[in-house]
């Protein structure tokens, strides 16, 4: 049996344990959180206990039915305004996949909670009300998706229902949509109608809907590839979390997840900082030592040598290393209401590892309305989105957020109240 059969079963068999994690987003109203509700009330992923507190929620707010969006809004805030405020997981299975969904909230207010929603998220569902288009809160989450590395969407026009079904409603919806989001290099974006209050093209079909031929929302997210496989294939990349001191026999181990390609004991890696070589003694899972870790494994690994290495550190591809950066080009979305001015300084966190930072300069904010990139003209506001460049006291290791998401993206707090106040993406 040869190494690289085993690596492909192992990226595979990984690939297939592994669950498809998408984000619900689109403007306030448009109906996620019912969407939500409608995927899990018909998968069949309500317990009777919670069915029952949803049938007793849904009767003191006075609904006709069972009010599905309760199900995501959990906060008390949330079922009050009728809004989703914080970011909701939901995990609901069929016979043929797993699911990890994230609820985000629709307002612009909280356009932080849906950036945390899609940064791990392998697809994105839009949701697009029939009656209203593509408005501005959509096509900022259309461009947050495709800055967060989202490559597969799919557009769920809701509210069908309230425009008669009327395939030209749709029409419209979908054309409006993909003039939009052409420039922004989605590999693929799909449309289809439906109702989420009623059911139609979410698990089931709708009778009104005999015009449409595709498939099915669960369908669809059924056939959808996850980004396990992509991952697999990039450079390794390992940060470390935490050092496992030895003790009795057992050599020092190097612990954390594996973010991008494959560790195989006796690989020649580097060490960052100052690239020193090495090779992989073992490798250490759950289930006790193994040969092979594929991304998204979280191992202990050990080394041949014995090297200062401690949290923050990055075990890495000998042949394909990151780029070692003391200042950084990116394109920034700042979250505080305390508006980013140049010379602002801040601690950039970069997988596991902490440096000082200074946004040496504001390049130009993105107008989210038509994709153009103006003069920042003044200090930048919450919810914006930014060209910055940022000056570091210390060496970041870094990748392409295109290459490697986890060694490409960060974020940047405000060291005096420990507040995140902005994501960045490495250009």
């Amino acid at each position: 049996m040869s190494l690289a059969g085993d690596l492909e079963r192992s990226v595979l068999a990984g690939a297939e344990r592994g669950v498809l994690r998408f984000v619900a987003a689109g403007s306030v109203d448009d109906g996620k959180s019912t969407l939500i509700g409608r995927l899990l009330y018909d998968s069949r992923a309500i317990l009777e206990d919670q069915l029952a507190a949803l049938e007793r929620a849904s009767l003191r707010r006075g609904a006709a039915g069972i009010d599905l969006s309760l199900l995501t809004d959990g906060l008390e805030a949330e079922r009050e305004q009728g809004i989703t405020i914080d970011v909701a997981y939901r995990y609901f299975a069929t016979p043929r996949r797993k699911f990890i969904i994230a609820d985000t909230p629709g307002h612009e207010q909280y356009t932080r909670n849906m950036a945390t929603g899609a940064s791990t998220a392998d697809a994105l569902v839009l949701l697009v009300d029939a009656r209203k288009g593509v408005v501005t809160q959509t096509r900022r989450h259309l461009v947050l998706a495709q800055m967060l590395g989202i490559r597969r969407a799919i557009a769920f026009v809701n509210k069908m229902d309230l425009v008669g079904y009327a395939q030209d409603a749709y029409e419209r919806a979908v054309e409006e949509m993909r003039s939009f989001a052409a420039p922004l290099g989605f590999e693929t974006l799909e449309a289809m109608p439906g109702s989420a209050l009623r059911g139609d093209m979410v698990a089931a079909r709708g009778g009104s809907l005999g015009w449409f031929t595709g498939p099915t929302l669960l369908e669809r997210l059924e056939t959808l590839e996850s980004g396990a496989e992509e991952a697999a294939a990039g450079p390794m990349r390992f940060p470390v979390q935490l050092v496992s001191r030895p003790h009795g026999g057992a050599a020092r181990g190097y612990m954390g997840r594996l973010e991008s390609g494959f560790l195989l004991a006796g690989e020649e890696v580097a060490v960052y900082p100052g690239g020193r070589r090495t090779r992989i003694r073992g490798i250490r899972g759950v289930a006790g030592e193994r040969e092979i870790a594929v991304a998204g494994d979280s191992v202990t690994v050990v080394l041949a040598d014995d090297l200062d290495i401690g949290r923050g550190d990055l075990i890495a591809d000998a042949g394909a290393p990151p780029r070692e950066a003391r200042s950084l080009d990116a394109m920034l979305v700042w979250f505080d209401a305390e508006p980013l001015r140049p010379g602002t300084r801040l601690l950039a966190q970069h997988a596991s590892r902490r440096a000082p930072a200074c946004v040496s300069e504001i390049v130009a904010r993105l107008d989210v309305n038509t994709l153009q990139e103006r003069s920042p003209d003044g200090p930048a506001s919450a919810n914006d989105i930014l060209r910055v460049r940022l000056s570091l006291q210390a060496p970041l290791f870094v990748d392409s957020y295109r290459d490697v998401r986890a060694t490409g993206a960060f974020i940047l707090i405000d060291e005096a109240t420990n507040r995140t106040v902005g994501a960045g993406m490495v250009s």
